[in-house]
């Protein structure tokens, strides 16, 4: 059976709205996409969805109590709750710099974390 699925394409400022007409999890036909690039956005975003992770984490002996942390490329969408669950265990010593690997090849995607900002030592008045 033939199922339609529309997008909003994100790639450049014109967000095409963008149709997928899929059979069996095969796509047939990509249509309202403005160029070449909507239509691998769409694709991509049907059979592969990645997301960037972004959160942050406890600092110990920091001036924040918090840390901005990202993933340094995308990570399958599905896998986006369980990475979350796997960084909320995770604890980091102040000083931090900016890039600094917090966590290595989370869920054995490949993808490691990193710290989005520097974090010296200092008296932290907000709550861990």
């Amino acid at each position: 059976m033939k199922r339609s699925h529309n997008f909003t394409c994100i790639v450049c400022p014109m967000s095409c709205q963008i149709e997928l007409i899929e059979e069996d999890d095969k796509i047939l036909e990509v249509r309202g996409n403005g160029c070449k690039r909507g239509e691998e956005y769409v694709t991509e975003e049907f059979t592969n969805p990645v997301r960037m992770l972004t959160t942050t984490i406890p600092v110990q002996e920091g001036r924040i109590a918090m840390l901005p942390v990202r993933s340094e490329r995308p990570v399958p969408k599905n896998l986006l709750r369980r990475c979350m669950k796997e960084l909320s265990k995770v604890r980091v010593k102040a000083p931090v710099r900016c890039g600094d690997m917090i966590y290595e090849n989370i869920l054995d995607t490949g993808v490691s974390i990193i710290s989005s900002r520097d974090l010296s030592i200092g008296n932290c008045s907000e709550v861990r």
